[in-house]
């Protein structure tokens, strides 16, 4: 994982979000073409669908889209349901958390990807400033970067350029490409609002994360 890279082009599953579009800006800066692979899983916030669209149709990036409603049918959690967001502790998950979405998101797109002649798949997964979610860890990549090739008999690899950064070296990432003005259009805020709440456990995380690199967030808060 995140070897030498020697192909020219990636799949990168893209929502929209803060960290989607700076492992976007990543790949646009490593590869010679890339496609964004969003999922409309039946989330409770659409405006990250529609701010998805809107970045990719910006920077001329072609995107493709798959529907997938199981989640709000597997579990109750508030990112598919409307239920209050609660943070984790040390024997819970957060409320946010969507079992089994990165392991289906992962799979579904190997899947795309064997079909396009693609074997670089890029996800803005990362260990570092998170939620405490299981499925955003190191070895969970590795995990799944094995078994989709071993299913496929393709040797995938799973790039994951955010992993060990925090939210600021983030920020600071998307200054150095030269592409921080991308984040005013993106998506993070829990409560599906534009301007964004600025209250909620992703929009704290956020402006923490702006506020150690010492840049100004381009996105309006309300």
């Amino acid at each position: 994982m995140n070897g030498p890279i020697n192909t020219k082009r990636a799949l990168v599953l893209f929502s929209g979000g803060q960290d989607s579009t700076a492992f976007l800006a990543w790949a646009l800066n490593n590869f010679d073409e890339v496609i964004a692979f969003t999922f409309d899983y039946d989330q409770r916030h659409k405006i990250e669908l529609i701010q998805a669209l809107k970045i990719c149709k910006m920077l001329d990036v072609e995107q493709e889209a798959m529907k997938i409603d199981i989640f709000s049918q597997l579990s109750e959690n508030s990112l598919t349901h409307d239920l209050e967001i609660t943070p984790g502790t040390n024997s819970k998950l957060p409320s946010t958390f969507v079992p089994g979405r990165n392991l289906v998101f992962l799979s579904l797109a190997a899947a795309k990807a064997y079909q396009l002649g693609i074997k670089d798949i890029v996800i803005g997964v990362c260990q570092t400033d998170y939620s405490g979610y299981p499925d955003c860890r190191e070895n969970f990549i590795k995990s799944m970067e094995k078994t989709i090739s071993l299913s496929m008999d393709t040797e995938f690899r799973i790039h994951t350029p955010l992993m060990f950064l925090s939210k600021g070296e983030t920020v600071l990432m998307m200054n150095d490409l030269g592409k921080l003005d991308w984040l005013k259009e993106t998506h993070t805020c829990y409560e599906g609002k534009r301007p964004a709440c600025g209250k909620c456990p992703a929009c704290l995380l956020r402006l923490k994360g702006f506020e150690e690199a010492g840049i100004q967030d381009p996105l309006a808060y309300s």
